[in-house]
């Protein structure tokens, strides 16, 4: 397979309902800056000489394992006039051997559209390692460091336009996103293990003293345990929707009645199917609080916005 040596540049575009000054603040300033942008840890402005126009930086970003990146750039403003888009341009680029990326060069663009500011950035690097380095970079690395950009893109309108500090944004999105996963896995253990996998169990058991069946509790309970799967899977793909979370309080709490009233010595057991239950319903009510105002990188335009006009001339698109 051969791998391009000079990829397709990484592109996110949001709108923002904040005036030109504030966003400028917040993203040209190493402060605010190193605040809501993942992919940064650290960024340090370096003293500018008399008449420099361009200004130095380091920045530093952790992967984790007290493993961190460092590397220097320089930025550059370009002035636009009052009412019209502003830019910033950046080079970028580290010598350390454990940086994939070797040089990068971009920009950051303000365009006032009603209502806001159209925010982009457009930005491409060199990596190391030769083939193997654009091949990691092309199924890995580069979808999500733009998946990152984007991210981080929402996290700055969130807190522009709700003013919920980045900080508070990403403790909200781990408690979500752990709440979610941690259904998932509940759902899917129960579906799998003690239906699919060991059927000749408890459960089977609680089902035959229903008498509900007559004597089809195995294939029931093989078709609960692929559905209680199915709705794991559905809960981290629809992680975002309340509706997944008021079902499945509704429906937790319907079984753990129907198994209690069916058999009361269950109450008896260390981990019963009260406890249980409550213990899920409780996690999809967390979820459900927090799925609203989560960042989320597909509000980001990942193409730039625009179009052709009756003549064939490319015009900007407004965001919607």
């Amino acid at each position: 397979m051969k791998i391009n040596s000079t990829p397709e540049p990484i592109y996110v575009e949001i709108k923002i309902a904040a005036d030109l000054d504030t966003l400028w603040s917040h993203t040209q300033s190493p402060e605010l800056h190193q605040q809501w942008d993942l992919r940064f840890t650290e960024i340090t402005y370096l003293p500018v000489s008399a008449g420099d126009e361009v200004q130095h930086f380091r920045y530093r970003t952790r992967i984790g394992f007290g493993i961190e990146i460092a590397g220097t750039g320089e930025a550059k403003t370009v002035p636009g006039r009052a009412g019209e888009a502003r830019m910033s341009t950046l080079a970028f680029g580290s010598d350390q051997r454990l940086s994939l990326i070797r040089s990068g060069s971009g920009y950051w663009k303000y365009t006032p559209v009603d209502g806001g500011i159209d925010f982009a950035t457009r930005y491409n690097y060199q990596t190391r390692y030769g083939v193997l380095g654009r091949l990691v970079d092309r199924l890995l690395f580069r979808p999500l460091f733009g998946y990152a950009t984007a991210w981080s893109f929402d996290v700055l309108r969130i807190w522009l336009e709700q003013r919920i500090p980045p900080a508070v944004s990403l403790q909200r999105a781990l408690i979500h996103y752990l709440c979610a996963v941690m259904l998932a896995v509940l759902w899917c253990f129960q579906g799998l293990v003690p239906k699919l996998l060991f059927p000749e169990g408890s459960e089977l058991e609680l089902l035959r003293a229903t008498g509900w069946f007559a004597g089809r509790e195995l294939p029931f309970l093989q078709w609960l345990g692929g559905a209680e799967i199915a709705l794991g899977l559905l809960t981290l793909l629809l992680h975002r929707r309340k509706w997944m979370y008021r079902g499945q309080i509704i429906l937790l709490a319907l079984l753990a009645a129907v198994a209690l009233l069916g058999t009361p010595e269950l109450l008896q057991a260390p981990f019963n199917p009260l406890t249980l239950n409550a213990a899920m319903i409780v996690l999809c009510l967390i979820a459900m609080m927090l799925s609203s105002g989560l960042p989320h990188a597909g509000r980001c335009m990942r193409r730039p916005s625009f179009i052709k006009n009756g003549i064939g001339k490319p015009v900007r698109k407004e965001l919607l």
